[in-house]
């Protein structure tokens, strides 16, 4: 019996709820709910009974007033409802996860002060006291994501840092790891910096699945790594690194590595490759090029080696999340928003999308259709996210 699917989209604070049927790769709009401000990103509970959900009226590198995190119930449909109160959040959250046993959710915040913050999650999964850390705990200087590795006791944020600016020299990225303990304090761990951090702008890893390899996009260089891990610590440098774009001696601007994944069966990996630079046509912006695509990458079974053989075009701009349905068969690429296009003199609108390939067996990619998104003036579709239904 195949198992119920949800994805949810939001764009801004409207969090809509879709049914996913896998076998045909089609979605079918069913509610939407508004949360208290803009979806930042979100977090399933391990039950799938509970989505975690981090908000904010703010956007990236813009100082917010109001910051929450959410609890809201997942109903035998997918349907969601707010579950008891919402803790607030000191400043806007970029990334939220919780630990493998679902004792804590973590957000990582990046402006105007680097940090994480960590709450427990209370009786009936409502969201707990916060576990107040250390002022001076070392977070870097742009943390992206934060995640818990497998074992629990370690959590690691990926520090993009910020490229050189005409203005300023380049600050380097890292990876930086706190040692968690019982209580939900953290306590500086390593921090991993090839190069001293210089020419490494980690934004997304993730962990394979029965491996001791962490995978991670370099955002601001287009490359992928792979690093091992003995136990909970990360080795120095990297095992592996390739290029992320099919044409890297031609990167336009605005040409950046974005989110991971990899398949349930732990054998190829994907990974988004985002443009979305404009230039004047008349008196609009059109798009100016680069690449918009799914990256596929197989995996080597005895090194962990990540092999290009895909590409796959999105037909849209700018995925800024996507995401792999439980059984593998079926993933969803998420564009933030619209932009126009330049056919000869003929400047086409291109809409903020949903677009869906099946996953064929060995993991290559097959565009099957896609889902205008309406994305009104400002509005973002800034994150969507896949659960199977308890």
């Amino acid at each position: 019996m195949n198992q119920r699917v949800a994805l949810y989209s939001a764009v801004d604070d409207a969090l809509t709820h879709y049914e996913v049927d896998v076998e045909h790769a089609t979605l079918t709009a069913r509610s939407t709910v508004r949360m208290s401000a803009k979806v930042q990103y979100a977090w399933p509970h391990p039950s799938r009974s509970v989505l975690y959900v981090s908000t904010s009226t703010a956007g990236p590198r813009m100082p917010s007033a109001h910051n929450h995190l959410s609890a809201m119930t997942v109903a035998a449909d997918g349907a969601l409802s707010a579950r008891g109160p919402v803790a607030l959040l000191p400043r806007r959250p970029v990334h939220l996860c919780l630990d493998p046993a679902a004792r804590f959710a973590f957000n990582t915040h990046n402006f105007p002060l680097s940090s994480i913050t960590v709450h427990r999650l209370a009786d009936h999964l409502q969201m707990g006291e916060e576990v107040l850390q250390d002022p001076a705990l070392p977070c870097g200087i742009y943390p992206h994501q934060g995640l818990v590795l497998p074992s629990g006791r370690t959590v690691l944020i990926v520090d993009r840092g910020h490229h050189a600016q005409a203005d300023c020299e380049e600050q380097p990225g890292a990876l930086r790891t706190f040692h968690l303990d019982a209580a939900g304090r953290l306590s500086p761990a390593q921090v991993i910096a090839p190069q001293g951090g210089y020419g490494f702008g980690p934004r997304h890893g993730v962990f394979h699945p029965t491996q001791p390899w962490l995978y991670l996009s370099d955002e601001r260089n287009n490359r992928l790594y792979m690093f091992r891990l003995n136990g909970d610590e990360i080795e120095a440098q990297p095992a592996f690194t390739c290029d992320t774009l099919a044409d890297p001696g031609q990167v336009r601007p605005r040409q950046i590595a974005g989110p991971i994944h990899i398949h349930p069966d732990g054998k190829t990996l994907y990974l988004a490759n985002r443009a979305d630079h404009t230039m004047p046509h008349g008196d609009v912006q059109v798009f100016s090029g680069g690449e918009n695509n799914i990256a596929v990458f197989q995996i080597d079974a005895s090194t962990g080696e990540p092999r290009p053989v895909q590409h796959a075009n999105v037909q849209s701009f700018h995925v800024r999340t996507f995401a792999c349905d439980p059984s593998g068969r079926l993933l969803v690429t998420a564009s933030i928003k619209a932009l126009n296009t330049l056919e000869g003199d003929r400047v086409t609108p291109v809409p903020a999308a949903l677009s869906l390939f099946s996953i064929q067996d060995d993991g290559r990619l097959n565009f099957v259709r896609k889902y205008d998104v309406y994305t009104p003036g400002s509005q973002y579709q800034f994150w969507i996210g896949m659960i199977g239904l308890p």
